[in-house]
């Protein structure tokens, strides 16, 4: 872990980082192991090393530009939750069968349908901090058919609330403590204790039980 951590570090002060970010964060849709999180981060950190070295006189390597960066990640979760939309509407009377199987993902697909018609999509957004629940929310939209105007908008809004809250982790976290790897550590402990009250609070939601 701390050598990948190492190889991030390495990469931040090059604008290739605003590819592997956005790389990461279309992608983590497909395989939530990928370390966007991490990524986005340990960007937001290094563009607060360079502000801080700004400030005190000296001249900064090339940083991440913190609007770009926010852009970039929220951008590449839209794209990658639209992504998934598309092939779960395309996908057809096996998939259709592989969703009614499973308990959890037929209730899911109850409630996201419900919340959308409502207006409600607040719940995609909340989705998006969870563990595999922006997966599960572009899956059940994209299988439930549910219109692209009632997706789009909370898609939307849930990956520029999370780039948002990312970037600011890693920028206010190197602010206060100083871009050290303990700065980088709190603020991911404070990026994956979103993604389990965000868990918890989804499976607080009516119908959870029925789902677990």
């Amino acid at each position: 872990m701390v050598e990948s951590l190492g190889s991030i570090g390495s990469l931040v002060s090059s604008p290739w980082i605003y590819v592997l970010v956005a790389t990461s964060v279309l992608l983590d849709i497909f395989l939530p192991v990928l370390p966007s999180g991490v990524l986005v981060i340990a960007a937001a950190t290094a563009a607060a090393a360079g502000s801080g070295a700004a400030a005190a006189g000296r001249v900064p390597q090339d940083v991440p530009d913190i609007l770009l960066l926010v852009l970039c990640a929220a951008t590449a979760s839209v794209l990658g939750d639209l992504a998934v939309y598309r092939l779960a509407w395309r996908g057809g009377p096996r998939l259709d069968r592989a969703i009614a199987r499973s308990r959890r993902l037929t209730t899911a697909q109850e409630r996201l349908g419900g919340a959308l018609a409502r207006g409600g999509g607040a719940l995609v957004v909340l989705a998006r901090f969870a563990p595999a629940g922006r997966s599960v929310v572009s899956l059940v939209a994209g299988t439930a058919h549910r219109r692209i105007r009632e997706f789009l908008p909370w898609s939307a809004l849930a990956g520029l609330a999370w780039a948002l809250y990312s970037v600011a982790l890693g920028y206010f976290g190197s602010q206060w403590l100083g871009a050290t790897w303990l700065a980088t550590g709190v603020s991911l402990a404070a990026l994956f204790g979103a993604g389990a009250v965000a868990a918890y609070l989804m499976r607080r939601q009516p119908g959870a039980r029925e789902a677990s």
